[in-house]
């Protein structure tokens, strides 16, 4: 089953690989040039993993999946990632 949520709902998961706050980073979509805080991405959650997607052209940024002990995290659809140090 897929659900359809907001950036939020995979901080949690991208805060056990990234040591910084990513509901607050931004990210730059390869595909349409859109920059978005990443609480306002969208989130698909299944069993497979977790696929985000920019809200403006609907480009997958990242794909996320664990298994056998290990994340295996694929960011092609970011250009670039910002995160502010001091939040």
């Amino acid at each position: 089953m897929e659900n359809k949520l907001d950036g939020n709902a995979a901080a949690g998961l991208l805060q056990a690989i990234f040591p910084f706050e990513m509901t607050l980073a931004q990210a730059t979509c390869t595909g349409c040039g859109t920059t978005n805080v990443f609480g306002e991405l969208t989130v698909y959650m299944h069993e497979m993993g977790t696929i985000v997607r920019c809200p403006s052209c609907e480009s997958v940024l990242i794909r996320v999946a664990q298994t056998k002990g290990r994340y295996m995290l694929d960011m092609q659809g970011v250009r670039v990632l910002q995160i502010n140090l001091e939040a």
